[in-house]
């Protein structure tokens, strides 16, 4: 065991299946064969957060209903590889705790070492709800016991003011199974009629569910026209605007989704930290296009500080699908004196206030 140079090569000589899913932006799987490529550093990692890889790995031997999860956090290099060593010692300290069977109820000492591994995270709520859905569905296992009042609730036949037994388990499990449907009708249908009544104390918490998602036709189009309603407005929410664009960030490649980020990113309206955040954090992939991203970073930096435009830029430049338009368009020749401005102090603040050599 000690010659083992990867987490897939540890489960599968473990005897164990598993899966794999990103928790950092969002709950989403990662296929085996990309999983091997990244441990392999021979792929980046797709949606990094904050410098790092958050991993659920999941794993079972006889019977997936009751399956192991390890939580792991692991940083990423400048190019977004997966550090090899911190993955390395992560391995040693699970073999060292557990020896070759991965499964076995570790003692009083193996649970401390265990514990005391420095790549654990713990997930959030939401995230753990999401992930929790999301085996269940997968493992063709029935849905938690919120499951059902919470698609009550939607039919409309509790009154939409009696939201307070929503719980966030029943809207990530109703959300994992948008395109199933009951003797009551299709999911979705369901949700469609449902989403113009909701209240904030149930939309917004759905939209955190229905990001992990890609959503039915109907879903978008009835999202896409509650922004569409919002932005008629004198004063639009942009609360609840960055809750829709949170809701439809599953689908960001979408034509409803592109143009509601173009409208976001042009109204002077919308021109606040919530919504650019939704759109850059939750569905950035609209960015890959060279006009929208200098769009949204000319918007940034006129009507948000200099700390949130760096931050954003770091964030976005870590995305490998992101990266080569985001210094495509920080190269350009035809930025804004605003944005020219904010560049410059920009590579200013990465150096460190360093003098340029050469």
């Amino acid at each position: 065991m000690s010659q083992i140079d990867t987490l897939s090569e540890l489960l599968q000589l473990s005897n164990s299946s598993y899966r794999v899913f990103d928790l950092g932006r969002k709950v989403e799987k990662i296929s085996k064969t990309n999983f091997e490529r990244i441990e392999q550093a021979m792929m980046p990692y797709p949606s990094p957060l904050q410098g790092h890889a958050h991993l659920a790995v999941v794993f079972w031997q006889k019977r997936p209903e009751t399956p192991y999860i390890w939580f792991i956090k692991l940083p990423l290099d400048e190019r977004g590889l997966l550090n090899q060593a911190a993955r390395n010692h992560f391995i040693a300290i699970i073999i060292e705790a557990l020896g070759n069977d991965l499964t076995v109820d570790p003692t009083e000492k193996q649970e401390e070492l265990l514990k005391a591994n420095p790549y654990n995270f713990t997930p959030s709520q939401y995230k753990l709800a999401a992930l929790n859905s999301t085996l269940k569905f997968e493992f063709k296992q029935p849905a938690s016991q919120y499951f059902e009042h919470c698609h009550l609730y939607f039919t409309g036949e509790l009154g939409w003011d009696n939201w307070q037994g929503i719980g966030v388990q029943g809207l990530c499990d109703f959300a994992a199974r948008i395109n199933e449907g009951t003797n009551k009708g299709a999911n979705a249908d369901i949700l469609a009629n449902a989403l113009p009544h909701l209240p904030e104390q149930v939309f917004t918490p759905l939209s955190v569910a229905l990001e992990n998602q890609q959503l039915p036709v109907v879903l978008n189009e009835v999202l896409a026209q509650m922004a569409k309603s919002e932005l008629e407005k004198d004063s639009p929410d942009s609360n609840y605007l960055s809750a829709i664009v949170r809701a439809m960030s599953g689908n960001a490649l979408n034509p409803l989704f592109l143009e509601l980020a173009d409208t976001l990113i042009s109204d002077n309206r919308c021109q606040k930290l919530e919504i650019f955040v939704a759109i850059s954090g939750r569905g950035w992939m609209a960015l890959a296009d060279y006009s929208r991203m200098q769009k949204f970073l000319e918007a940034v930096v006129e009507f948000i500080d200099q700390q949130t435009f760096f931050a954003l830029f770091q964030d976005l430049v870590a995305l490998p699908m992101i990266r080569p338009v985001l210094l495509q368009v920080i190269r350009a020749k035809d930025r804004t004196p605003a944005l020219e401005k904010a560049i410059g102090e920009l590579f200013t603040t990465m150096q460190g206030q360093t003098p340029k050599q050469g």
